[in-house]
């Protein structure tokens, strides 16, 4: 799990609109992951809105966004499309990136425990290393914050 100051794990992922994307090869520029539990659910859905509603004045600072579940590449495609969402959406099908960065954890909900990925975002710098984080991750307001942050990267 990476900490504030360390380096981001590398990976390398198939993203929408097809390609694949590594994280190493963006060295030069700030990159938010914002990690989301399932495609289509009420608050994922209102997050990739809100993150494609501001992804120009991410882009404005030169910043790339991406959101990451464990959702296949065609169900991405598929939330995509139903909701016009311009951010690129990351497939971790096998789950080794969402373990990587400590976002799949043990959840309780009314009672019933299940394996799942904790809402959370990593703002990582130009050089690769963890500048941010954002655990526990409550939908409104959020990229608004991520994108305050930023204006310092």
């Amino acid at each position: 799990m990476p900490e504030i100051s360390q380096p981001a794990p590398d990976f390398t992922l198939p993203v929408t609109g097809g390609g694949t994307v590594t994280l190493s090869d963006l060295r030069g520029q700030p990159v938010v992951l914002y990690f989301y539990p399932r495609d289509d659910t009420p608050g994922c859905t209102k997050e990739s809105i809100a993150f494609s509603e501001h992804l120009a004045a991410f882009e404005d600072r030169n910043v790339k966004v991406f959101g990451i579940s464990r959702d296949t590449l065609a169900k991405h495609d598929r939330f995509a499309a139903k909701h016009d969402l311009s951010v690129p959406l990351l497939s971790d099908e096998e789950g080794t990136v969402t373990e990587a960065y400590g976002v799949w954890v043990e959840k309780n909900m009314y009672g019933k425990k299940s394996m799942g990925i904790e809402r959370s975002t990593f703002l990582i710098d130009a050089q690769g290393t963890v500048a941010r984080i954002w655990r526990k991750v409550k939908v409104p307001g959020h990229v608004e914050e991520v994108l305050e942050a930023v204006q310092g990267q």
